[in-house]
């Protein structure tokens, strides 16, 4: 007998701050079986057992729309405060970091101490990286239990986040160069690849995820 999956009895938020993507992020869930609700409310975040934060597009324009609704304060008090899980995706992945090069500077969350920098990369690679590439993860964070060596994830990205504590980086992909593809510092999860686009593998993290709490 597999673990057991307990999401359809868990509460998901997926955040929606208008930064696309949530209709394909909450799919994912639905196609997993689990309860998911799409909400920039605080009381739905403050009854969330797990949130989500997907995003695709200018982190300026990212963080604008995560004060415009209020959801700075909410988040930082959920996710860093309450120790509530989370989990980023692309955007919201580099939102979490101190700060931002993309268009100017700008300043982010600061969940991490990391900065999001452009690719600066020979040109023999296109940028944006666009496409299917294989990952290295650490086997000591949860979202990748049951994967294959060097799964392969789908990316949507030119820009790219440097930790400056390595201990976070729980994946990295080679693209002219090892790039951070995942990260993780207790309860807060991101990738920079997108696992609502990633097929079966892709589903199969989003489960991990959601089975964090069921021991």
């Amino acid at each position: 007998m597999g673990p057991r999956f307990m999401g359809q009895n868990k509460k998901l938020v997926v955040i929606d701050y208008n930064m696309g993507n949530v209709k394909s992020v909450s799919k994912a869930f639905d196609l997993i079986g689990c309860r998911v609700v799409v909400s920039n409310k605080e009381e739905a975040i403050k009854k969330a057992d797990y949130l989500i934060l997907p995003g695709v597009g200018a982190y300026s324009e990212g963080m604008k729309n995560l004060k415009k609704f209020g959801l700075v304060e909410i988040l930082n008090e959920e996710v860093v405060k309450n120790k509530k899980l989370i989990l980023g995706i692309c955007l919201g992945m580099q939102l979490m970091a101190k700060q931002s090069e993309e268009f100017g500077k700008h300043q982010g969350l600061g969940w991490f101490d990391a900065e999001v920098r452009k690719f600066r990369l020979s040109t023999e690679y296109k940028i944006p990286h666009v496409g299917w590439n294989n990952i290295n993860f650490s086997k000591d964070c949860p979202l990748f239990n049951g994967l294959k060596e060097d799964p392969v994830f789908y990316f949507v990205h030119g820009y790219h986040m440097i930790c400056n504590n390595p201990d976070v980086i729980m994946a990295t992909c080679d693209y002219g160069g090892d790039f951070t593809a995942a990260i993780q510092k207790g309860n807060i999860f991101a990738t920079q690849f997108h696992p609502e686009k990633s097929q079966t593998v892709g589903l199969k993290l989003l489960k991990n995820f959601i089975n964090l709490q069921e021991d």
